[in-house]
C-alpha cells in the first residue's frame, strides 16, 4: 500500500515535512523554476498574487485539498471547521458560530486580555531581578495559552502562574501538529495511524477535547448557569450555550465542545508563534523598536528620527494623561501606523504556517498564473513563498522593513492582497482578529513596560517545523523600565 502511494504521489513533500525542510525548500524552488512549481506529481505549488483570487476567492469552486484529511477527528461525526471540505457543510458550520468572532464581540472580552497581560508584566518583572536570560517564546506560548482560556472558557490554564505548563497541553499539540502535518501527505493512511491513538490517544490532541469537555461540564454545573445568569458572560463557552438553550438542533453540546477545543487548538500555538515572529524582528531591528514607542499621524510616519528617549517620553505622556489606557486598548493600538505596520511586517517575514493552503482544482479546470491545471490537480500558495515575493513586496524582501507598509497607500493595498498569514476568502481564520488583538495590546506593553535585547547579539534562529513553523531560542536579557 505505502508502495503505490509513493508512485501515485512523491516522497519529496513528506521527506522536506519530515525533516522541517519545506518551507525554505518552497521558497527555493520558486526561485530556480518560477510561480508554477510541481511538488508532487499531482500537486503544484503556486507563487502568484493573481492566483490569490482564482484559488481561494469567495465564490471560487476549489475545495481544501486531502491534505486537510490528517487533521480529522475520526470518532467525531462532523469534521471541524479547520479541517470540513465540504463548501456547503463549512458555510453551514461557520454561519452558526461566526458572529462570535467578529470585532464587536472580541472587544467585550479584552478584560480578560488585559489580565493576562498584568499577570505576564508581573512575572516578567519578577524575572528581571534574577538579571538571568529568558527564552521569550517560552513566556509568549504561556500568554497565548492563558489568553485563549479565558476567551474561551472564561478560566485561565495556569501557565501565566508559574510559567510552567500544568496539564502538559503543549505536548499533546505537538503530537498534533506532527501526525496532521506528516500523515496529510498520505491522508490515506490517517485512518490506520489514527487507531494507533498517537492523535487521539492521550498523549495526542484528544487531550484538550477531554478537558474542553470537562470544563463544561463543571461551568454547567455552576450556580450561575443554574440560575439562567450567562447572559452576564462574554467568553465563547457561555455564549455557545446561550446560542444551544435557543437552538439545540441547531448548536448541539457537540458544536459547543467542538467549537471551544479548537479554539484552544488553534489559537495558542499560531498566536505565541506570530507574537514571537514580531518581537525577534524588532530585536533583531532595535531602531524599529523606538518607532513602535511613538504614536506618529501618518504623514509623519517618513523620515521619523526622533532618539528612543524622545520617543519613550512621548508615549509616556500620552499614557500618564489618560489617553491612552494601561494596558493599551485593542482600539487604541489599531490607531498607531507605525505598530500595525510591524506586526504586517513582523507576520509577513514568519506567518505561522509553513506549508501551501492545498486546494483541488474544480471541475473543468482552471488557468491559474498562464497555466492550466486540469480539474482534480491539487494548487496552493505558501505564505512563506508569497511574502518573499519581490515583484510585490520589493527587492528588499527579506529586510524587515516596517516602513513599506507606510510609504504608499496603493502600493500597500497591493501587498495586503498577497500577505497572507491568516488565509483567504471564505476559508480565513476565524480567529483572525483574536489573535490581532493579543499581539496589538502586548507588543507595546513590552516595549514600554521593559528594556528587552537579546542575549546573544549573533544569535541564530532556530526553529521546529512540521505544520507550523515554530520558534525555539529567543533568549533575551530583559530589564524593568522606571517610568
Amino acid at each position: 500500500m505505502v508502495l503505490s502511494f509513493a508512485y501515485t504521489r512523491s516522497l519529496l513533500p513528506l521527506a522536506q515535512v519530515y525533516t522541517g525542510r519545506f518551507p525554505w525548500t518552497n521558497i527555493e524552488l520558486h526561485k530556480k523554476h518560477g510561480p508554477v512549481v510541481r511538488i508532487a506529481p499531482n500537486e503544484y505549488s503556486i507563487d502568484d498574487p493573481s492566483a490569490v483570487k482564482a484559488i481561494y476567492g469567495h465564490g471560487t469552486a476549489f475545495t481544501k485539498g486531502p491534505w486537510y484529511d490528517g487533521s480529522t477527528n475520526l470518532k467525531d461525526q462532523k469534521s471541524n471547521l479547520f479541517a470540513d471540505r465540504d463548501p456547503e457543510s463549512h458555510a453551514a458550520e461557520r454561519r452558526k458560530v461566526a458572529s462570535l468572532y467578529s470585532m464587536s464581540t472580541l472587544v467585550t472580552m479584552e478584560e480578560g486580555v488585559n489580565d493576562c497581560i498584568a499577570l505576564l508584566e508581573q512575572r516578567l518583572g519578577e524575572l528581571t531581578r534574577s538579571r538571568k536570560p529568558i527564552n521569550l517564546q517560552w513566556w509568549m506560548q504561556c500568554y497565548a495559552f492563558d489568553v485563549i482560556g479565558s476567551i474561551t472558557i472564561s478560566k485561565r490554564f495556569g501557565f501565566l502562574d508559574s510559567g510552567e505548563d500544568p496539564m502538559d497541553l503543549t505536548s499533546g499539540m505537538d503530537d498534533f501538529l506532527i501526525h496532521s502535518a506528516r500523515i496529510g501527505v498520505y491522508p490515506e493512511l490517517h485512518p490506520i495511524i489514527f487507531k494507533l491513538g498517537k492523535w487521539a490517544g492521550p498523549n495526542g490532541i484528544i487531550r484538550a477535547f477531554i478537558f474542553t469537555r470537562k470544563e463544561i461540564h463543571e461551568y454547567k454545573a455552576t450556580n450561575k448557569f443554574l440560575e439562567g445568569k450567562i447572559d452576564e458572560e462574554a467568553a465563547f463557552l457561555p455564549r455557545l450555550l446561550r446560542l444551544h438553550q435557543a437552538k439545540p438542533d441547531s448548536v448541539t453540546e457537540e458544536d459547543v465542545m467542538r467549537t471551544c477545543a479548537i479554539n484552544i487548538v488553534a489559537g495558542s500555538d499560531t498566536t505565541s508563534i506570530s507574537l514571537t515572529g514580531v518581537l525577534w524582528a524588532l530585536l533583531r531591528n532595535p531602531e524599529a523598536m523606538e518607532k513602535v514607542l511613538f504614536i506618529p499621524s501618518p504623514r509623519w510616519v517618513r523620515g521619523l528620527t526622533f532618539t528612543i528617549n524622545q520617543l519613550r517620553a512621548e508615549v509616556d505622556d500620552k499614557y500618564l494623561s489618560g489617553e491612552i489606557g494601561d494596558p493599551i486598548s485593542f482600539a487604541d493600538a489599531q490607531k498607531m501606523p507605525y505598530l500595525q505596520a510591524v506586526i504586517r511586517e513582523g507576520l509577513r517575514l514568519h506567518p505561522a504556517g509553513g506549508l501551501p493552503l492545498s486546494r483541488v482544482v474544480p471541475k473543468g479546470g482552471a488557468t491559474i498564473a498562464g497555466h492550466f491545471f486540469p480539474e482534480g490537480t491539487i494548487v496552493g500558495i505558501n505564505a512563506w513563498v508569497a511574502h518573499r515575493n519581490a515583484d510585490v513586496f520589493g527587492d528588499d524582501v527579506e529586510v524587515f522593513r516596517p516602513e513599506r507598509w507606510l510609504e504608499d497607500e496603493k502600493n500597500a493595498h497591493r501587498m495586503e492582497r498577497y500577505w497572507l498569514p491568516f488565509g483567504h476568502g471564505s476559508r480565513t481564520c476565524l480567529g483572525k482578529n483574536m489573535a490581532l488583538m493579543e499581539i496589538s495590546k502586548l507588543i507595546p506593553q513590552l516595549i514600554r513596560k521593559f528594556d528587552i535585547e537579546l542575549a546573544d547579539p549573533e544569535m541564530k534562529l532556530e526553529t521546529r517545523n512540521v505544520w507550523f513553523v515554530k520558534q525555539t531560542n529567543i533568549i533575551v536579557q530583559i530589564k524593568q523600565r522606571t517610568l
